[in-house]
């Protein structure tokens, strides 16, 4: 029986949204899921005891490259694990770094071995194999770690593209090897996922699909969009990935993205996301709502006393009023930082928890339908 279990509970009659369930050592992850960024294992303004209850996270992230550099991998293994390090006791997901790689364009080198890059911290030089990749993924101690992949960026050439995701199939398969070879740590099952490339090339996507489906990976990401290209091309990729990558593993939409963004993705099939977007757009006051955007530093909520969303089921959000969070925001009162990340969080759980009810009830396309331009209006 593998680690991660996937089991598919609802599936939309009107649509390829699904509803599922994913166990691993750690708990239960009922899908679909957005995942909170925790980049140097915090994710940045809030505490743990916020994210299980405030936020109702059921799984985080962790970025490999980050971690690696500090606090570093003695530190990490001598804690025994990221888990017991940062003390979050539910699931975690590391990335591998690839996506670092592709945003350090201009500090580091690829070729077929790996990946050297100068750290952005003392530019110290180091060399990522995927090898090195799976080790470190392994020390982390996540639940789910991604394997090592180029991250092409958009626009690109066809035969860079075509390049790009052949190295990264060579690397996936050095991954496999790598890590079937090698035994988890801290006495908990890891379970790796393969990322699909290809560009915007159909053919090529479609040929990645099949490579990473042909691995028989516990679970299955899809990469290398949400890069800057039109948003009708990433659906356009995404739904063309959610029909080749296998129906009955769960589908991890990597770096994705606004509410709408993340509602037509689970309409088109997809299970998983994650995006910094709800702390980093709340930490410049952009709020989130079930009404749609707020810039909480416009005028016209100085003395607004309502509260911040009277959907949201959790103290911050109910407790806090616009016309506070605007001060605070005013005197730059470090608590509206804190406020606004922990308000962003809880309603993309919030949203896809509701999405999760509406797909159950064969009610997710209408309600979709409704929520879109809702969530798109500036109010």
């Amino acid at each position: 029986m593998p680690a991660l279990q996937f089991e598919l509970q609802h599936t939309d009659e009107h649509s390829k949204a699904r509803a599922g369930k994913i166990t691993t050592d750690h708990g239960i992850i009922e899908t679909p899921i957005f995942m909170p960024v925790g980049t140097v294992g915090s994710v940045k303004a809030v505490t743990q005891q916020q994210l299980y209850n405030d936020v109702k996270a059921q799984i985080i992230l962790g970025n490999t490259y980050h971690l690696y550099l500090r606090p570093g991998l003695e530190v990490l293994e001598t804690a025994g694990g990221l888990h017991k390090f940062n003390g979050w006791h539910k699931p975690i997901l590391t990335d591998s770094g690839g996506y670092q790689v592709f945003s350090l364009a201009a500090s580091r080198k690829i070729n077929e071995e790996g990946v050297m890059f100068q750290s952005h911290i003392d530019g110290s030089r180091h060399l990522f194999t995927p090898e090195k990749v799976m080790d470190i993924q392994r020390t982390i101690g996540a639940d789910i770690i991604m394997a090592f992949d180029e991250c092409p960026p958009y626009p690109s050439e066809y035969k860079y593209a075509k390049d790009s995701m052949e190295l990264t199939h060579r690397w996936l398969d050095r991954c496999f090897t790598h890590f079937n070879a090698t035994p988890g740590k801290y006495g908990f099952d890891q379970n790796l996922f393969p990322i699909v490339q290809g560009g915007t090339y159909k053919d090529l996507r479609s040929a990645s699909c099949q490579y990473i489906a042909s691995k028989d990976a516990a679970g299955n990401a899809i990469g290398g969009l949400s890069v800057g290209e039109p948003m009708e091309i990433m659906y356009e990729f995404t739904a063309l990935c959610c029909e080749e990558l296998p129906y009955e593993k769960p589908r991890y939409l990597m770096g994705v993205g606004t509410p709408w963004n993340i509602l037509e993705c689970i309409d088109l099939g997809i299970d998983m996301f994650d995006c910094v977007m709800p702390t980093r757009n709340g930490r410049n006051g952009m709020l989130f709502t079930s009404q749609g955007i707020i810039n909480i530093k416009n005028k016209k909520w100085a003395t607004d006393f309502s509260v911040i969303d009277d959907q949201l089921p959790n103290e911050v959000s109910q407790y806090y009023s616009k016309a506070y969070l605007r001060h605070l925001f005013v005197a730059n009162e470090i608590l509206g930082l804190q406020l606004a990340s922990i308000h962003n969080l809880a309603f993309y759980l919030w949203l896809v928890k509701e999405a999760r009810k509406h797909i159950a009830n064969n009610t997710f396309v209408s309600w979709k339908n409704e929520m879109v331009p809702l969530l798109q209006q500036r109010l």
